[in-house]
Order: C-alpha cells, then structure tokens, then sequence
C-alpha cells in the first residue's frame, strides 16, 4: 500500500471514529430525557428492573413523542437566543392543582437552555420577615433582567389558591389581592416584560392515581408533602378557588391559558407549542465557530495526580 492510500485509510478511520463519538455523544444526550421518563416504563417482575414499555403502539407514541419534543426544544433554543439578542423579558407562570405536571413541563422547557438565561423560580413557603413585606415584594427581586426569561413555577397566585383553602391569610388579605393584581400585573406589561400564564388541570382521579405512584415510589415520595395530602381532601375547595381566581384575574392583557394535564406527555407538548406561538421570536444569525488550535510549549510539564484524590472508577 502507498504512503497516500495508508493516509487516506487513516484518514477515513479517523473520520468514521469521529462520527461514532458525535453519535454516542448524541444517545447520551438524549438518554438525559429518557431517564426522566422513568413513568412510562415497567417491571415484568418484582425483582426485574424496569425496562421500557415494549408495545408496538407504545412505542410508536413514544416515538413520535421524542421526535416532537426534540424538534420543539430546538424551537425553544432559537428562541432562547432571540431573547438574548433582543433584551426581550419574559415571565411565564406556571400554576395548578398538585401533581398536575407543573414540573414536568418546566423542566422540558429550560432543559436544553442557558440556566443563566432561563431561570426557575420556586419559592418556598414566605418566612415571618416576608409576611410583613408588601404582598408582592418577595417575586419582584426575581422578575428578570434584559434578556431573561424567569419560570414561576408557582407564583403570587398562591394566595387566590393555597392559602384562601388553607386559611393562610385573612379575607381582607384575599380581597386586597384581587384589588391589587390587575395593577402589579400591567406595571410589569408596561414595563416591557411580556407575562405569560398557565394553569395546568387534571381530573380528580388522575391526581389520585399519581399521588398513589408516588407513595409507593422511593424516588418520588419527596414530591408528596403534607400540604399536597390536605389539599386532596379539599379538593372541592380548591375548585372553587380556581374558579374565582379565574373569574377576578383573566384579564384582557394578562390571560390564563388552560393545560390539559390528564396526559403528561401531551401536556408538554401542547404547552411548549403554544408558548412558542406566544412569542415572536426569529432566528438569531450566529457567525461561524472556529476552534482555536492548541498552542503548545516545549517546556509544559503536566504534574501527575495524587492517587488518593481520584475518585474510584466502580463502574
């Protein structure tokens, strides 16, 4: 063989190798949603480890569904760096019944974006010095900046929901709330930063049937806190709450939009597509990305390891 055709084989060698490890890189990438996708899988035994559902039409929904998901986060990327670009501020609120697929959906959202960009705001419950301050006070200090968008994964509608059936605040409080939200939510519209709602919604049983897995699921059972436990007994309540909430703050400039939520899967789909309709975005034009070569210095040394500072490589 000549020394060009042994070039040239090398070369091909190289290449092929290279394309294995892009595609490699790619399966583990998506193996991050498969993980997270744990539901849909199944035991054929109490000691088998799950493995995924095999039915035929299961898997083609399945299917369909990753196909659908990745071409909308591909969506959702384009308009990331839109807002980057453009200074754009977006607040979308993410409300709804326990387990009614709020996290879900937040987290195929900002799944493949810049954390920087894409925050989460999830606040726990207000401390005895946040009681105090205006209402509002505390979601304002996490209201995004030019070229942000900040999720809420629940929000200061928690007063018209949690604490009304909960009797967290008083009926003045509640009142004072309805009176003060039409106004908190067009200073924000008026400010430049485009508001977003969303109540996700689940049948009565359905709530029950996950609220069942996750008791009996050790990696689910942080999930279910004594407030979620309350909140199934007053579940009436609870509907009632989300009726006037919708009723008093279903404005023309800020209104709710509804998620069906009985089926996961759907959800996040409907509720990714709808949201990209909701902003209009376009695609940034990036300049082509040139990797630098690696400069080298005749007289770097690296310095080896310490053995005790590596962790074991169990597997």
């Amino acid at each position: 063989m000549t020394s060009d055709s042994t070039e040239h084989s090398n070369g091909a060698n190289g290449e092929s190798q290279l394309i294995r490890r892009v595609h490699r890189e790619l399966i583990d990438d998506y193996d991050e949603e498969l993980e997270m996708e744990r539901d849909d899988w199944e035991k054929l035994g109490p000691d088998a480890p799950l493995q995924p559902l095999a039915h035929d039409s299961d898997r083609e929904q399945r299917n369909h569904y990753f196909k659908e998901l990745f071409r909308l986060q591909g969506e959702l990327v384009k308009m990331h760096d839109w807002i980057v670009e453009s200074g754009h501020r977006l607040v979308i609120v993410c409300e709804g019944r326990d387990a009614a697929g709020k996290g879900g959906v937040i987290k195929r959202i900002t799944q493949r974006l810049n954390p920087r960009v894409a925050r989460v705001a999830a606040l726990p419950a207000p401390s005895s010095r946040e009681k105090t301050q205006w209402y509002f006070q505390r979601y304002v200090a996490h209201l995004p900046a030019a070229g942000e968008m900040v999720l809420f994964d629940r929000s200061w509608y928690n007063r018209a929901g949690v604490e009304r059936v909960m009797g967290f605040c008083t009926d003045g409080e509640y009142e004072e709330f309805f009176r003060s939200v039409p106004d908190f939510e067009q200073m924000l519209i008026r400010s430049g930063i485009q508001l977003i709602k969303y109540w996700f919604s689940i049948p009565d049983e359905e709530q029950e049937f996950r609220f069942r897995c996750r008791i009996n699921d050790p990696l689910k059972q942080w999930k279910l806190s004594p407030m979620d436990l309350e909140s199934r007994k007053r579940w009436e309540l609870y509907t009632k709450a989300k009726e006037v909430m919708f009723e008093r703050t279903h404005l023309p400039e800020s209104p709710w939009w509804v998620v069906q939520g009985a089926d996961k899967k759907k959800a996040r789909l409907n509720c990714i597509h709808h949201l990209l309709s909701q902003v209009k975005y376009s695609e940034v034009k990036h300049e082509p990305v040139t990797l630098p070569p690696r400069i080298h210095h005749p007289d770097y040394r690296r310095e080896p390891l310490r053995p005790e500072m590596v962790v074991p490589e169990i597997y």
